[in-house]
């Protein structure tokens, strides 16, 4: 719990309604934070102790909501989906209500994006403790927002890495890899979208909770959405692409080993022709009585052959295409 309003704060770790009830009544501005949904005894008492909906309150419980934002009359219920700090894109459903004095959230597990905040409220940085309530909800949410980037950046990392290693050593284990990748962009688009609907709508529908000037700020937040929605989209159509170049080198190494088969069976076709001749064994043969018949089959043959492999290679078949140069 953080009470604070202008040069005044006061914040403490526990479950104390009736501390909660003291500073709401002080303090201009109180933020309860919940880690955990465990205790719902807990929660439907801090409903009763707010005024929450029980509809709102059942969604606190139901973590599998998607982003969204509804006003009730003496508040405001937004929930997002935050990231988990760390590798990967384990998220998890963050519920926020806010009204006129008071700021609820309830988080499902300990650990989350918020340090910044409470460290500039400490410290009484910025503007933060000379706004209001709405303020401190676009913080929050804009803090949600502001972790998927560092996520996106370990990804494009990876993408980076193997966009490298499709080219130079295909395998089927970078295809993967990308496969894995392109379903992670999409649980993070699925995150992402819906919450610039919901941002949209904080800003487009007039609210006594929301002031003018929080409406400047959760635009800002608006555009961080679309910025990270054009960097998943980005990520999902390089991922496809680097798949298409997979299987386009693989084609390629295939096509190149057929075509050696290819010409080695061809070499060898007028050689098992000569051979199969010379292997009948008729009395008549003049060349089995030749004392240079053997020699001279195997001279022919190697005239046909060396014939066969300079036509090739005048003809280009030998040899790879080199790509063209950059100007």
């Amino acid at each position: 719990m953080i009470a604070y309003g202008g040069d005044a704060i006061e914040e403490f770790e526990g479950a104390d309604l009736d501390r909660i009830k003291a500073l709401r009544s002080v303090q201009p501005v109180l933020w309860v934070d919940v880690t955990g949904l465990a205790d719902i005894d807990l929660i439907q008492k801090l409903g009763e102790a707010f005024g929450l909906s029980s509809l709102s309150l059942e969604d606190v419980v139901n973590v599998h909501q998607r982003p969204k934002a509804e006003e009730f009359p003496d508040y405001i219920f937004a929930v997002v989906r935050m990231v988990r700090p760390g590798v990967g894109t384990d998220s998890e459903q963050l519920s926020l209500f806010f009204g006129a004095n008071f700021v609820l959230s309830f988080q499902e597990r300990p650990g989350d994006c918020f340090d910044p905040v409470r460290e500039r409220l400490r410290r009484d940085r910025g503007r933060l403790r000379q706004q209001g309530t709405d303020f401190l909800a676009y913080t929050l949410i804009d803090a949600v927002i502001d972790g998927y980037f560092p996520v996106l950046e370990r990804y494009g990392e990876e993408i980076d890495g193997l966009e490298d290693a499709v080219i130079a050593t295909p395998d089927r284990r970078h295809v993967q890899r990308l496969h894995l990748i392109k379903r992670d962009m999409l649980l993070l688009r699925r995150s992402v979208w819906p919450m610039r609907e919901m941002i949209n709508m904080l800003i487009r529908d007039e609210s006594p909770f929301v002031s003018s000037q929080t409406r400047l700020y959760l635009r800002d937040a608006y555009d961080h959405t679309i910025q990270l929605m054009d960097i998943v989209e980005t990520y999902r159509e390089i991922s496809t692409g680097l798949t298409d170049v997979y299987l386009s080198s693989m084609s390629a190494k295939l096509n190149e080993v057929m075509k050696l088969l290819t010409v080695i069976a061809t070499i060898f076709i007028p050689l098992t022709f000569l051979a199969g001749v010379w292997g009948m064994n008729f009395a008549l043969m003049p060349e089995l009585g030749w004392r240079f018949g053997y020699p001279a089959a195997l001279s022919l043959m190697l005239v046909v052959a060396a014939a066969l492999v300079w036509y090739f290679w005048r003809k280009g078949w030998l040899t790879e295409e080199e790509p063209p140069k950059r100007d």
